[in-house]
């Protein structure tokens, strides 16, 4: 019995139902009635920079909004003009475009609008490009061949994306990555800017745009429905989903990323320890781990271990915080250190939703936080522990290396109550010249001057929204 073979209108009819506005004028109304996420405006302006030959790079953790971006762009070029026959979108793991190489499947989108001698000013955009083999190389080779037209990938594999783009794409490609939510996304999508009121805050001697509410228990609602909920904008407005998140991120997120995305990129053997090691994680976020305590834990050598830890950072799964001494400089050897998962939904979906009286919950406001900071991919945190104290966050001043900045985080009013017990905060203030640090409180906004310094009350949920909303400015 003779195989079917898939004929070149078959390819065609796939292409040409892939991108409906060359008939409409339009993206499909279920993706036009989302709203954009608000790194659109950052992402965008890649997209039209032709001054130079690049192709962009749009990575991430899956289901973060990639896919949802790229149709918001398409409908912005189109708004401001572009021909929509001159704007591509194909999606790699289409089964009908398996082992076809891109260049191929740009030809065959010429044909289908009836351009095959026409080889400038397009807009190609290839959806989970990890799909393709060598992608990599086959998109510099394009970058190269029509440098009048812009090409952009995407893909969900994010370790492999930026393993790849790094080895084969220097000087050829720009690497956007699109991280989960924010609180301040979160609030945005949900469409409670109401809640928040713009103020100034003065910190030493400058003054500084910030964020107060109108209630902040409606506000401190809808952050742990964030915690538990908010990483991914599907999630977050679904309650449906929100039902069993579990499934839903477990089985889309976390299983394809450990099951599929790192054993296939890296040749994980044993990805039952892999996976282990990440619910030991994710379990214990904001806690701090040593080499030697995982690899006795889990049974498995540090060098293994090292790599896991490695491959989950790439993956945006987890990020390691480094610790720093009392007097703010960094050890030779990183024998301890803390790991957060990227946003605290993913706790709540591997083991269960938490409320605001939960035993977790100020390891997983401390999380909240710290994932608001690993936005600022230009802008490392530290810990600072010694021997009788520790501080959650500090900031270093680039061009010194000495802290600047430091942060209590707390999911408590107790210690605007009782100040006198921020015995680590002050120790801290006082051996490095600082005079203000800010403590998080539940709802407690104040500034209280305690011996020769400032401590400045701030609600967990304000100074996360604060954070997330000052790093896209």
């Amino acid at each position: 019995m003779a195989l079917f073979e898939i004929t070149q209108e078959q390819i065609l009819n796939r292409i040409r139902f892939e991108n409906p506005w060359w008939k409409d004028g339009a993206i499909d109304k279920f993706y036009s009635a989302m709203k954009k996420r608000l790194y659109f405006d950052e992402f965008y302006p890649l997209v039209l920079d032709n001054s130079v030959k690049r192709a962009a790079v749009l990575m991430g953790p899956r289901r973060v909004g990639k896919t949802v971006m790229i149709f918001h762009t398409i409908q912005e070029l189109i708004n401001s003009g572009v021909d929509p026959k001159k704007i591509f979108y194909l999606s790699i793991e289409t089964p009908i475009f398996n082992g076809i190489g891109i260049e191929s499947l740009f030809n065959f989108c010429r044909k289908a609008v009836g351009k095959e001698d026409d080889i400038d000013g397009y807009y190609i955009f290839f959806d989970e490009i990890q799909y393709l083999k060598n992608w990599e190389i086959h998109l510099k080779s394009l970058v190269d061949s029509y440098h009048r037209s812009k090409f952009i990938v995407s893909g969900s594999a994010a370790a492999a994306l930026k393993l790849k783009s790094n080895e084969s794409g220097a000087g050829r490609f720009t690497d956007f990555t699109l991280p989960p939510l924010t609180f301040h996304e979160f609030i945005h999508l949900k469409d409670l800017e109401s809640l928040i009121i713009p103020k100034i805050k003065n910190w030493n001697g400058k003054d500084l745009e910030f964020f107060d509410t109108i209630d902040i228990n409606e506000l401190n609602d809808h952050f742990v429905d964030y915690i538990n909920y908010g990483g991914y904008p599907e999630v977050s407005l679904s309650k449906e989903i929100q039902a069993d998140p579990g499934r839903y991120i477990k089985s889309d997120i976390v299983d394809k990323v450990l099951l599929r995305d790192l054993p296939s990129l890296y040749g994980i053997q044993d990805v039952q320890e892999l996976n282990s090691l990440f619910t030991t994680i994710a379990f214990n976020s904001g806690n701090e781990f040593s080499y030697d305590s995982l690899s006795i834990t889990s049974g498995v050598s540090k060098s293994t271990i090292k790599k896991y830890i490695q491959y989950l950072e790439a993956a945006f799964l987890i990020r390691v915080v480094n610790r720093i001494d009392q007097n703010g400089k960094k050890f030779k050897r990183a024998n301890y250190f803390k790991i957060y998962l990227t946003n605290p939904s993913l706790r709540s979906a591997l083991f269960s939703p938490i409320n605001s009286t939960s035993s977790i919950m100020g390891n997983m406001v401390e999380t909240a936080v710290y994932a608001q900071w690993f936005h600022r991919y230009w802008q490392t945190p530290f810990y600072s522990r010694w021997k009788n104290g520790e501080v959650d966050i500090v900031g270093l001043k680039p061009s010194t290396l000495k802290p600047q900045w430091a942060v209590e985080i707390k999911w408590s009013n107790r210690y605007y109550e009782k100040p006198n017990e921020l015995k680590s905060l002050s120790s801290f203030l006082i051996k490095n010249n600082l005079n203000k640090a800010i403590v998080t409180t539940i709802d407690i906004s104040d500034e209280i001057k305690f011996d020769n310094y400032i401590f400045d009350y701030v609600p967990a949920s304000i100074y996360c929204y604060a954070i997330g909303k000052r790093t896209l400015e």
